[in-house]
């Protein structure tokens, strides 16, 4: 198992045909080799005919539960939101314009991916717009979310870029190196929303008046550091890691046992379709939006009030990334379902091992992954490569419950 090894002694060399494929040439062409192999157009097919299905959103049995997502004031300040997206879009010369538009309904609020590779053209990528554009974004990103969650988004998308300098990729991998996109009209009224993806980020907000749902999120560093030597120095997803572990060790030996679904982070007892090279061990990963994801491990109800009190914190940081009212809505919801909520494990839960963690209920689903290297040699999960997930299951990601409702 990888514990806490130095990023920096897996680093490929610089002769490596991965880097090779990427150094000299722009996005497009490092694209097309990429997406020539038959790995790639295999996963493209793949998740297209993901895309192309109707949503119903990520169930535990196949059956969505009604009634879960209501309509409600829940003090999200609109007015800001929508003074930032406008101004944004008043950067755009009239092809982005064009460009980033879509209808509130659109399927490409699910086109999200992960890999570097361009896997689609929808939006426009950040990095090709102005630099007004970009300042606007930050704007916009500030308006939708907490001061910490802004922090976080900001530190994800420099760790893409903090990768690049490690290889002299930043044409390929930076900061801005994310499809923006933009659903509906501004309006403190009537439902919008906006986009962002690429390499390690998804992160999609819907709003309607004054309230407001992000996600899917996908939030993914390697290296987990930040370490230039000044102030863009940090550590990422350390609570998570730390806080999951805990919980974890406070279940007592039977609990542990039941909740561990597999003991070894690349099982030879998992079945063909519970690990695959994209996602690892995630189950909630780009375009799987309808998966039939059963429920598994040791039901939260068995918890303590300790217990349930650290799984609350873990929460809370997963979704450090809304705003106050939003946030306290949101966090209320999820603990009134805690008795019909399981959490399960892959790994060890020794305070070195490597692990993989889920929590999920009918209305959050929330998984933590160690992984092992794609820009990086470790061939097993370190724990400088990590990746993290939200979603709502019963169909309100992409806030599409609430907007079933508004268009009745």
């Amino acid at each position: 198992m990888m514990t806490r090894d130095n990023f920096r002694d897996y680093l490929m060399p610089a002769d490596a045909e991965r880097i090779g494929l990427a150094r000299g040439v722009d996005l497009q062409t490092y694209g097309a080799r990429m997406l020539a192999t038959d790995k790639a157009q295999k996963l493209r097919a793949h998740w297209q005919a993901m895309l192309d299905e109707t949503f119903r959103g990520i169930t535990s049995n196949g059956e969505v539960q009604p009634d879960l997502f209501a309509l409600r004031d829940e003090g999200f300040a609109v007015e800001a939101a929508v003074r930032a997206a406008q101004a944004l879009f008043s950067t755009l010369d009239s092809a982005q314009q064009q460009q980033v538009s879509y209808a509130i309904d659109a399927k490409q609020w699910r086109a999200w991916y992960n890999p570097e590779i361009p896997f689609n053209d929808y939006g426009v990528r950040l990095d090709e717009t102005a630099a007004s554009t970009r300042e606007a974004f930050w704007s916009l990103l500030q308006s939708c979310t907490s001061a910490r969650g802004f922090r976080k988004v900001q530190h994800v998308m420099d760790a893409n870029h903090f990768l690049g300098e490690l290889y002299d990729l930043t044409h390929i991998m930076n900061r801005w190196s994310f499809h923006f996109l933009l659903f509906g009209t501004p309006s403190t009224t009537q439902p919008w929303g906006w986009s962002i993806y690429g390499h390690h980020v998804a992160f999609c907000c819907f709003i309607s008046g004054r309230q407001l749902v992000i996600a899917p999120t996908f939030f993914g560093v390697e290296p987990n550091v930040i370490e230039r030597g000044d102030a863009s120095d940090c550590v990422l997803f350390r609570e998570e890691e730390q806080l999951g572990l805990a919980l974890m060790q406070s279940l007592s030996a039977g609990q542990r046992q039941r909740a561990t679904l597999y003991a070894l982070m690349e099982d030879p007892l998992m079945p063909a379709e519970r690990f695959n090279f994209a996602d690892q061990r995630h189950l909630g990963g780009a375009f799987q939006d309808n998966r039939v994801i059963p429920l598994e491990g040791v039901c939260v109800a068995e918890f303590t009030p300790a217990q349930r009190a650290s799984l609350m914190a873990l929460v809370a940081v997963f979704l450090d990334f809304l705003p106050d009212g939003p946030r306290a809505w949101r966090l209320r919801q999820i603990e009134d379902h805690l008795e019909e909520s399981w959490w399960s494990w892959i790994g060890g839960h020794g305070d070195d091992d490597v692990f993989y963690y889920r929590l999920q209920s009918p209305v959050v689903m929330l998984e933590f992954d160690h992984h092992s290297g794609m820009w990086l040699t470790n061939e097993h999960p370190a724990r400088f490569h990590i990746h993290t997930i939200t979603r709502i299951p019963n169909g309100n990601d992409y806030g599409k419950a609430l907007l079933s409702q508004l268009q009745k």
